[in-house]
């Protein structure tokens, strides 16, 4: 019989906890003190107004995904160090990380709860979360989300509407997924008497999304510099 390697003993994630909005803005400024940013410096690299930043940092306002994943990516903070516990240590995925039920790291968003999961895990590169879909209602043109990567979400009990930006809607019942690029405006609502509850996940922007980007971005650079400048009459 074939020698079976020894598994060592998951440490899984340990007790309930809330990151309420005050610690949040708190990582969020310290981390933008360390790199040196101003406000305006983050608002420009990640898109989010200044006031908004301000706000966030100061604990006055719940963020949405979209918001809380662009500063991230322009304060170069990976979602572990975004949600972790306070006491947590964060680790490479050099093995498995268990989260138990109720375990997750929770956020109030604005129109969806958060418990996010694997918060340990430094450099993954999708952000497993169950979620509480709380919004009943579309307000307006800043409730569409839209960030890097790709999204999946199963609904596991109710029911919720998928909007997208161009117009379209998707109604999605219990047992029901959807999985699309999430860089494409998006906002979901319950619609079900009891707010829907979901799992999912959200990817980082992929290696050849960012490659093609980069070679465009090279390519129009190339082609601007080689355009030949049209002569005074």
């Amino acid at each position: 019989m074939a020698n079976l390697k020894t598994v060592p003993k998951l440490k899984p994630d340990k007790g309930p906890h809330t990151l309420d909005r005050v610690t949040f803005g708190k990582r969020l400024r310290a981390t933008r003190k360390q790199l040196g940013l101003t406000l305006a410096e983050v608002a420009q690299r990640s898109g989010v107004s200044i006031t908004t930043i301000s706000r966030a940092e100061r604990g006055q306002l719940a963020l949405s995904y979209e918001k809380f994943s662009a500063l991230g990516a322009a304060l170069q903070m990976d979602m572990a160090a975004m949600f972790s516990q306070a006491d947590a240590k964060v680790a490479r995925l050099d093995r498995p990380v268990v989260t138990r039920a109720g375990a997750g790291v929770l956020y109030q968003g604005q129109a969806v709860s958060y418990e996010f999961l694997g918060t340990s895990a430094l450099g993954k590169q999708m952000s497993p979360i169950l979620g509480t879909v709380h919004a009943r209602r579309i307000n307006g043109p800043q409730d569409f989300a839209r960030h890097e990567g790709e999204e999946f979400v199963h609904i596991l009990s109710g029911a919720v509407e998928v909007y997208f930006e161009d117009g379209s809607m998707l109604r999605l019942a219990r047992g029901d997924s959807i999985y699309f690029d999430s860089r494409i405006g998006h906002a979901y609502i319950s619609v079900s008497r009891r707010l829907s509850r979901v799992v999912g996940a959200c990817t980082s922007e992929s290696s050849f999304t960012r490659l093609a980007r980069e070679n465009a971005t090279r390519d129009a650079a190339a082609a601007a510099a080689v355009r030949p400048k049209k002569s005074r009459p």
